[in-house]
């Protein structure tokens, strides 16, 4: 796999209509990638710094990201003033990972359930996602797709409510986005099912910059 850091440019009139729409982002993250999103395995996130506001997108995949166009324009800036390092940076990584492992993590998520419709005949209809809202079902959410994904919960922060709101260009249909930020500690059950869930992401809304978790020691 690969892991993408790019610094955004504030002052970016592009980044910072992107950084509001999750649809625009994803339209010109996959600029960078020959294939569909699926295929590349392609997740994103948004990490704000709160003491310098700098903007930092994290963009992982499976296929290597070609950035050359994007860093020609405004879009980033020119370089790294914090770490030194290329803007964007681009790394390939892989999991080594063990069982009963402790392990710090981050990941934006879309916490939803789908709800069943059904028109006046009582005939069911196509389904939509509900988004939890609070704290408790929140954290239920994520209990439950760490049993599914190899990981139990230690500790948990819940955070950064948002609501993001876009629209495809392509029909104008709008995009309207619930998402918080989980952010604690975990342990590995299952090395191999944690390793996919990684790779394929967490939740719906991927494509939207939910479903990356991000592991460190």
């Amino acid at each position: 796999m690969y892991l993408s850091r790019l610094l955004l440019n504030p002052r970016s009139r592009q980044a910072q209509r992107e950084t509001a729409d999750p649809y625009q982002l994803h339209r010109t993250l996959m600029h960078a990638f020959v294939e569909k999103r699926d295929q590349s395995g392609v997740l994103h996130r948004l990490d704000v710094d709160p003491r310098s506001g700098a903007i930092m997108l994290l963009v992982q995949s499976l296929a290597e990201p070609d950035w050359t166009w994007l860093a020609e324009r405004e879009y980033l800036l020119p370089a790294d003033p914090f770490g030194g390092l290329e803007n964007p940076a681009v790394k390939e990584f892989d999991l080594p990972l063990r069982a009963n492992q402790l392990l710090n993590f981050r990941l934006r998520a879309n916490p939803a359930v789908k709800k069943v419709r059904r028109d006046d005949k009582g005939q069911r209809r196509n389904s939509n996602r509900v988004p939890l809202v609070h704290e408790e079902k929140q954290v239920a959410w994520l209990e439950h797709q760490g049993q599914a994904s190899g990981f139990r919960l230690l500790r948990l922060d819940v955070s950064r409510p948002q609501t993001l709101a876009g629209r495809k260009r392509e029909n104008g249909r709008s995009i309207t986005l619930y998402t918080v930020q989980f952010d604690g500690r975990l342990q590995v059950t299952d090395p191999d099912r944690l390793r996919q869930a990684v790779a394929q992401g967490i939740g719906p809304a991927k494509a939207f910059g939910c479903g990356l978790l991000s592991l460190a020691p």
